[in-house]
């Protein structure tokens, strides 16, 4: 049996607010294999977004266990959570989250910057991670100066620079047209495939949902089934 890279067992997340009690996630028990694509599925409100950010070590579980590898991040300080997102976690958000005042450039080498990786390695590993996102000739461009898909691209070679051993797709698709939502979903789930990276995606909408190997469907804080795919995109209806 292949180890998972992250395991998820009796977690539940529950936010208190004045006297009432809600519930967001309820005994959640997951595995997620390294180089596989996962895409968390449900609607606004479903818990998908909490799980995101239970893993990521964002957030801090009501009860249960999160365990990355050996370690377990529900016990992690926030130096220690600091560390394990600098280290091993990569973010791709739909509105982007670029610095409007540094060029396309400058924002990719942001995590390399975290990581203390001298600035002539990490300006050479930029311009190759965006030229991987056909973007080698806006490398001086500010975010105002591109496009929704430049954007996009660019915080896409941010979330890979540092070669993290999990990539979140946060809604990645969200601010985009329908031909820039499939080359961005392209782009994303290749890289990961070729560096062998776990991809988790969250979404509400089936089409982007279909780029995953396994597919988890949450509604009301809860698994409602999980479904393996075999990875073929293909048209689909957004959840209601």
């Amino acid at each position: 049996m292949i180890e998972p890279i992250i395991s998820l067992r009796n977690v539940r997340k529950i936010y208190k607010m004045g006297d009432e009690r809600i519930i967001a996630l309820d005994h959640i028990n997951l595995d997620f294999e390294k180089g596989k694509i996962y895409c968390l599925l449900g609607t606004s409100g479903s818990g998908k977004s909490t799980l995101l950010n239970l893993i990521a070590g964002l957030e801090k579980p009501t009860k249960g266990e999160i365990i990355f590898k050996s370690a377990h991040i529900e016990k992690m300080n926030e130096k220690q959570l600091a560390n394990y997102r600098q280290k091993y976690i990569g973010f791709v958000f739909q509105s982007y989250n670029l610095l409007s005042s540094l060029s396309a450039l400058e924002n990719v080498t942001i995590p390399l910057i975290f990581r203390k990786i001298p600035k002539k390695k990490r300006i050479a590993k930029a311009q190759a991670m965006l030229k991987a996102v056909g973007l080698e000739k806006r490398e001086k461009h500010k975010p105002s100066q591109l496009s929704g898909g430049q954007q996009q691209r660019v915080s896409i070679a941010r979330a890979f620079i540092s070669n993290p051993s999990i990539v979140f797709a946060d809604e990645p698709t969200g601010n985009l047209d329908t031909k820039t939502t499939f080359e961005m979903m392209d782009l994303i789930t290749n890289i990961a495939k070729a560096n062998e990276q776990t991809l988790i995606i969250v979404t509400h909408d089936l089409e982007i949902a279909h780029y995953a190997n396994t597919i988890i469907y949450i509604r009301d804080g809860n698994i409602e089934k999980i479904e393996n795919t075999d990875n073929q995109t293909e048209l689909g209806t957004t959840v209601e």
